[in-house]
């Protein structure tokens, strides 16, 4: 099953554009560009799922 969750991009003040998760609390990143803030958040998606599947904790739904 692929879910698809919702990724906020913005460049904060030093231009380093951060990337968050709203519906997995504490899930952000960041990068020096967008597409790599992205490919980041996708990673940081995976390993978050990871670790909530590796301590039986429920998977929240995307939005």
């Amino acid at each position: 099953m692929t879910m698809k969750y919702r990724v906020v991009i913005e460049a904060d003040e030093d231009s380093v554009f951060v990337a968050q998760v709203p519906s997995l609390p504490g899930c952000i990143t960041q990068a020096r560009s967008r597409a790599e803030a992205l490919q980041n958040a996708q990673e940081a998606i995976e390993g978050y799922i990871m670790s909530l599947t590796a301590h039986g904790d429920p998977i929240p739904s995307a939005e």
